[in-house]
């Protein structure tokens, strides 16, 4: 597993997770802000994704598999007062992670992302579009994918950065695989997992910020559903940034800003 590691090492560890079908390329806005307030910041890319490892079968990605990835990651590292920065599957592997290994973590900032546990009311209709094509589409352009999910343009080398690691279909696999590993169902092998991490989180009265997007389809309402459940969230700063899915992308720094402000509140 590759990943990012900037600022001093004693400085406290902000741990920043991405989601599909991007990479810590995602972050390269925060991390500098970040690291130049004193903050340690670690932003591993997923297995599949960016410049880690990537399995070739559908088959080798797992909800649990990627768990695990993650939990032998924080302990080779020994990560510890962990702020937690995280979205897309970054939330669905960050808030688990939190809640299995909650004494490692002291605050959490999430971004245009949840916990589902597949007995939600209503899935929205973009999301069952996105695992469809990601399941059949011949075609899956990762930049297109990634700037389809932002305000912004991105620029020639910002689509060639998104695009470098996947040189050919087959190392989509983990990209292709994503969509249809989220939890729509109560059957869904992660659906107790879930469970277990939201009856921690119902307790959480650590910091947790959200700092959602008003143009993401997919997760618009989510913050406020999580601020009704996690004690932590009371009389925190929650922001609505201007940004697509891709919010760190549009709103990077004030994200960096709002991130700062959260540690340093600890």
């Amino acid at each position: 597993m590759h990943y990012v590691d900037e600022g001093p090492k004693d400085g406290k560890v902000i741990l920043m997770m991405h989601g599909e079908p991007s990479w810590s390329y995602l972050y390269r806005f925060m991390i500098p802000i970040c690291a130049a307030a004193g903050h340690r910041v670690i932003a591993p890319d997923l297995i599949g994704f960016g410049k880690s490892d990537k399995p070739t079968k559908m088959e080798d990605y797992s909800y649990q598999q990627h768990m695990q990835w993650m939990q032998s990651f924080i302990d080779e590292l020994n990560l510890k007062d962990i702020t937690l920065v995280c979205q897309d599957w970054g939330s669905l592997l960050g808030l688990r992670l939190a809640a299995e290994n909650a004494s490692r973590f002291s605050a959490i900032a999430i971004g245009n992302g949840m916990l589902p546990t597949g007995e939600e009311s209503k899935i929205p209709k973009a999301f069952k579009i996105w695992q469809n094509f990601a399941r059949y589409s011949p075609w899956f352009p990762i930049a297109r994918i990634v700037e389809s999910g932002c305000f912004k343009k991105l620029s020639k080398d910002e689509r060639k950065a998104y695009d470098a690691p996947f040189p050919n279909k087959k190392f989509k696999a983990g990209a292709r695989a994503f969509p249809r590993l989220v939890p729509t169902t109560p059957d869904n092998p992660a659906t107790m997992a879930n469970k277990a991490a939201w009856k921690v989180l119902e307790k959480w009265d650590k910091p947790f910020l959200t700092l959602f997007s008003n143009g993401d389809p997919i997760t618009r309402g989510l913050d406020k559903k999580i601020r009704e459940r996690v004690p932590g969230c009371q009389g925190q700063p929650h922001q609505t940034l201007k940004g697509g899915h891709f919010l760190q992308e549009d709103a990077g720094f004030e994200m960096a800003q709002a991130v700062n402000e959260l540690v340093a509140r600890l």
